[in-house]
């Protein structure tokens, strides 16, 4: 699909422009008729007597000959599914605990401990990653090279030379542990590459991943400390609401509320990190499991998306660099499809990708070839290292210096257009064939789609392909809804799957580029694997942030949440869902349920007299049945997918490609039950939308293209499914895709899918996979928490919040906590409010909102302090973190909980209760280019009220209880002490935002101050006028009335 396709299903319109609309789409995947292994993915053989092979006779679980003799000799000797010893088969090897009378007439026993030789004409595994066009991109696995492993990615070295010494330690290893099994001789050590083959095969079958629990060294105390935290302050409350201060009650109250609330907040957000976990990677093997040499690649093809809203304020060439990292990932070319979405229908971002596509031809092959980390080039030309570290060609020298130069220039053509964007012409933008553009009108424009590269677009100066690259702007009219980012996320599900309809998806934000060339590969070995993929909805990938300064004044790296709390949730049903960074599961995406694994039925003894079965069988037989009606629909449903997926091409020329209609072909041979079923996707158009090739594709689990599809019927389709009439009355956004209700539409979208029983997976490779730009400066940094806030409070008030949706689901407890913190921690700011105000209060009034301890109740104060010292010290030790990064942290929880969560827990209230939507503006003062400039650069904001409020009270109150002190003479200053620690434990906490305010001339702006200082003088005034702590006096005021009265 080489032209641009612009187009409106609502008016029946279609146009192409700059060519044709002709593309060649991929083809649909292989059917295999032959029944699948489950361990390794290979096709399972036959035996000797032509019958096929199964390896458990109890539950009959798809395992090949080579897996299971491998599971009898390296592994368990169990089966994966129902845990049954596996029995020995004709002609494969005895191993240790098989029986006596496993014995074949005809077997010769002199060769049964022999490993056979493979055949000449059976392909190796090796670890080229080699796409059609015979690149090689991914490290080579020589006979000689070295495979290794460890926490994070594990990769096949690529070693030059004769007899590495830790590759043959490794091959010597592994003969000996063959020799104690019996599985081969001593004398057998001639056959150097037959070995290596063999351990070679054996790392092919062996899982792509595993967990990798923290040490018991680590996790043990950090337990113990959480449980004695947990007592202490059970006994602190009970302590502090039965000892009221009664000279300050109102301020005991307040505080007791306070503190009983953040209780519970620390609850819902610690018990979720019990038991965190690590996860390791092994890229080899999924190499050598998917990608042999000389056959085409295995692996799973993935849709990459990237969407944009307005390129004047997300710069083009941040997103062209987004896209280049993209084309040049390490990946197979014919699996990756880029698609950009242009949510504001800018001809300044279409011009863009133009000019990146041109340039990618010029630096995906140049990346390739001298395996280039990262794969960006505005990052990679500007890295502070020695860029010839491991590069031993001449030619690099020279070819970077060249490179270089061509994206100097390419960035300078992006600056111009860039410049003339600035201002629009009178009558409009002009495309370069003298067309309008068809967007000149944001807000009402049709859809567009123009295809770059791929297999009919360019090849690269090497001359191989590229990856396909997709510009979609989906349509707009006056008068829809089209829920912002969300909305352009589920109609480039739709387009993609109408185009390309890979079975994975890994979206990304225009500001996010592919750090780690290999990012795609970790996340197949999860979604891939044959046991763990089916269950996964997405991987998660951590955010990683560049351009921010070395203190991260405002925890914009937010490490303590990637880094310990990503952690916990992966051991229990996974880690919530960010936003970016981040490979679907396409099937989650559509709504549908995880497979359910069926279990074996557990083992009944018939030895019970026959008056006892009422009691034991009769009750567990009518458990099952009753399990099995309920459960009767799962089979059929997984029947349907497979039937109407076959039935629903039509097998003509012309005309529509597909016809719902033809599901009831695919009826015959079902009873009524199963009939009723089937009939009932005709709901499908009600569910997915009136395009029944996007239908189509929704039932194909592998992904591909149906047979008998034609580019311009696809086209057309395209154009249909980003319609600005398609999603209503659809399940779009409700129960399908990105759900809408709420402006963090990432959190509603993991949720309902973990709601559903499905699982995710936090994937932390040793070399970040993904890094973004992050807002360094104070306002931009509250405006971005107040957004994530806001978000929060809607779906606290939404059908979906977690306090009352899907109990009784498949959504575990500890991560139903997890899910409700996310949701709840806005309201924390009004204790927190409160709480940073009493001290300044205390100091002021002479009170206090404890009465004085005794030695016994100072113990729980002193243990209350200790155990929090001590859960954080020990959450560091097996987190990794640095205390400077735990300290900024709990720094901003305190900033953003006084100011930007404040106020998005009254602006969600008035959305939602009240319907008024309130915007708080932010502009720009004055900026510097120095480095870092933007981090002292002021932006005016009514968010800085509130934490100036509470510093210059606390500085007061500070100033006022040490002056009262001094007059009231020595006995003062022992009260005074507890007082003081509360309101520096506000300042010092506030600091940062005191920096932030000063800027870097160490200067407030007038308008904070005139404003802080007006709130904290009328707030002080009214306080002296109420004065509610003195005593009131009820009789007559006696003054004295002179010197001799």
């Amino acid at each position: 699909m080489s032209g641009f396709a612009v187009g409106s299903h609502s008016r029946n319109e279609l146009h192409v422009t700059n060519g044709g609309a002709a593309d060649e789409h991929r083809s649909p995947p292989r059917q295999n008729a032959a029944r699948t292994c489950r361990v390794c993915g290979d096709e399972i053989g036959l035996k000797d007597d032509g019958a096929p092979f199964v390896a458990c006779h109890e539950c009959g679980f798809p395992v090949c000959r080579p897996c299971y003799v491998y599971e009898r000799s390296d592994g368990t000797q169990c089966c994966p599914q129902c845990n049954a010893r596996y029995k020995r088969h004709k002609g494969c090897p005895r191993v240790a605990g098989d029986d006596e009378d496993d014995h074949f007439e005809g077997e010769d026993f002199e060769d049964e401990f022999q490993i056979r030789n493979r055949g000449e004409n059976e392909v190796r595994p090796t670890g080229f990653d080699r796409s059609e066009n015979g690149d090689s991109h991914a490290p080579q696995v020589h006979p000689n090279g070295q495979v290794f492993s460890s926490a994070g990615s594990v990769v096949g070295a690529e070693l030059e030379g004769e007899g590495n010494a830790e590759w043959k330690e490794r091959i010597e290893k592994w003969k000996i542990r063959q020799e104690k099994r019996g599985l081969v001789g001593k004398d057998d050590g001639g056959n150097g590459d037959g070995e290596e083959d063999d351990y070679l095969m054996a790392e092919a079958r062996q899982p792509l991943s595993r967990k990798v629990p923290i040490s018991s060294s680590k996790i043990s105390p950090y337990r113990i400390v959480i449980v004695l935290r947990l007592v202490v302050l059970g006994f602190f409350l009970h302590f502090r609401i039965l000892t009221p201060a009664t000279d300050a009650f109102p301020l005991w109250l307040i505080s007791v509320i306070c503190e009983t609330w953040f209780a519970l907040s620390w609850i819902l957000d610690q018990f979720p990190k019990w038991n965190p976990i690590d996860r390791e990677t092994y890229l080899d093997r999924l190499s050598i499991r998917f990608e042999r040499e000389g056959e085409p690649s295995r692996l799973a093809p993935v849709d990459v998306f990237v969407s944009s809203v307005d390129p004047l304020k997300e710069p083009p060439i941040i997103t062209a660099n987004t896209v280049l990292s993209i084309l040049a990932v390490d990946y197979p070319v014919d699996k990756v499809c880029c698609y950009v979405s242009d949510d504001g229908a800018s001809m300044l971002l279409f011009d863009t990708l133009s000019e990146t596509a041109e340039f990618a031809r010029r630096w995906v092959p140049f990346c390739k070839k001298y395996s280039i980390e990262p794969r960006t080039p505005e990052f990679y030309f500007s890295q502070k290292i020695d860029y010839l570290k491991d590069k031993v060609e001449p030619s690099f020298v020279k070819e970077r210096r060249a490179m270089k130069r061509e994206y100097e220039e390419f960035k300078v053509r992006v600056n111009a257009l860039v410049a003339k964007a600035q201002k629009k012409p009178e009558e409009g933008w002009v495309m370069q064939d003298g067309t309008p553009w068809p967007g000149n009108n944001t807000r009402d424009h049709p859809g567009m789609i123009q295809v770059y590269l791929g297999s009919a677009g360019a090849l690269d100066v090497e001359g191989k392909e590229l990856p396909r690259l997709v510009y979609v702007s989906r349509e707009k009219r006056p008068g829809y809804q089209h829920h912002k980012k969300a909305g352009a996320m589920n109609a480039l599900v739709r387009v993609s799957a109408v185009l390309t309809n890979a079975p994975f998806l890994l979206n990304l934000d225009c500001d996010h580029y592919i750090n780690n060339s290999k990012a795609i590969r970790e996340a197949m070995c999860f979604l891939m694997d044959p046991q763990l993929g089916k269950k996964l909805c997405y991987v998660q990938f951590p955010q990683r942030f560049d351009g921010i300064d070395r203190h991260d004044r405002y925890a914009n790296r937010n490490i303590v949440f990637f880094d310990i709390n990503m952690r916990g949730l992966d051991g229990i049903q996974g880690p919530v869902y960010v936003g970016t960074g981040c490979v679907f599961n396409r099937q989650a995406l559509y709504g549908y349920d995880p497979p359910v694994s069926q279990k074996r039925p557990k083992m009944t003894c018939d030895c019970w007299p026959s008056w006892c079965s009422c009691c034991c069988g009769g009750s567990r037989k009518s458990k099952s049945k009753k399990k099995d009606d309920t459960s009767l629909l799962g089979p059929v449903h997984a029947k349907k997918k497979k039937m109407t997926g076959k039935n629903y091409l039509k097998k003509k020329g012309s005309g529509p490609v597909f016809d719902l209609e033809d599901i009831e072909e695919g009826l015959e041979g079902f009873d009524e039950l199963e009939k009723s079923s089937l009939m009932s996707q005709k709901n499908f158009e009600k569910r997915f939308g009136q395009s029944p090739v996007f239908i189509a594709s929704t039932l194909m689990e592998d992904g591909g293209l149906p047979e008998g599809t034609n580019s311009t019927s696809l086209i057309k389709e395209a154009i249909h499914v980003i319609s600005c009439g398609y999603e209503e009355k659809t399940e779009w956004g409700k129960e399908i895709g990105w759900i809408y209700g709420s402006v963090t539409e990432d959190i509603l979208t993991g949720f309902k899918m973990h709601c559903r029983g499905w699982k995710s997976v936090y994937c932390m490779p040793k070399r970040p996979a993904f890094k973004g730009s992050a807002p360094i400066n104070l306002s931009d940094r509250l405006h971005q928490v107040l957004r994530w806030a806001l978000g929060s409070v809607e779906i606290f008030l939404s059908r979906h919040c977690p306090l009352w949706y899907a109990w009784g689901g498949k959504l575990k407890l500890l991560e139903r906590l997890a899910y409700i913190n996310t949701i709840v921690y806005p309201f924390t700011s009004i204790p927190l409010l409160f709480y940073c105000t009493i001290p300044a209060v205390c100091l002021l009034t002479g009170k206090f909102i404890i009465p004085t301890l005794t030695n016994f109740a100072s113990i729980w104060f002193l243990a209350l302090f200790l155990s929090i010292i001590a859960t954080g010290v020990l959450e560091l030790r097996w987190s990794g973190v640095s205390i400077e990064d735990w300290w900024r942290n709990e720094q901003f929880w305190v900033i953003g909980g006084v100011s930007a969560h404040l106020f998005a827990v009254f602006q969600g209230l008035l959305k939602v209760l009240a319907g008024v939507d309130t915007n708080f503006t932010v502009t720009a003062k004055a900026a510097e280019d120095s480095e870092f400039g933007e981090l002292y650069l002021f932006k005016w904001t009514t968010l800085l009220i509130p934490p100036t409020t509470l510093i210059i009270l606390n500085m007061v109150g500070v100033v006022a209880g040490v002056s009262d002190a001094i007059n009231n003479g020595y006995g003062s200053w022992g009260p005074l002490f507890g007082k003081l620690f509360f309101a520096f434990w506000v300042i010092v906490h506030l600091y940062p935002f005191l920096k932030g305010l000063m800027g870097k001339q160490n200067r407030t702006p007038t308008i904070v101050v005139l404003w802080s200082v007006l709130l904290a003088s009328i707030f002080s005034l009214v306080w002296v006028r109420i004065d509610p702590f003195l005593p009131k006096q009820t009789g007559p005021v006696l003054k004295p009335c002179g010197v001799e009265c």
